[in-house]
């Protein structure tokens, strides 16, 4: 198991990111969370098995169609025992 914490920048907010992600994490068996921030950007945390969660990172890179994602920045967590679904949160 990898947890990745993820700051997301480029036209990403307003364009369905979040629930974009919410879908992908749910299709590799990820848990975690995601949200918009107050500077534009979308914010991620995403737990799972490693090639799950490196596919998820390399998917973050593009996003959905209607999307333009400029960067990912990555950094390495410590697991998380009580996340159990992928969810949005405000």
């Amino acid at each position: 198991m990898k947890q990745f914490h993820l700051i997301i920048e480029g036209d990403v907010v307003g364009v369905g990111y979040r629930s974009w992600m919410v879908r992908e994490a749910e299709r590799l068996n990820i848990v975690g969370w995601v949200k918009n921030r107050q500077d534009k950007t979308v914010e991620a945390v995403v737990q799972g098995e490693e090639e799950s969660v490196k596919k998820i990172i390399e998917l973050c890179k593009k996003g959905p169609d209607v999307a333009w994602v400029e960067r990912v920045e990555v950094t390495e967590k410590p697991i998380e025992k009580d996340l159990f679904l992928f969810e949005v949160v405000y």
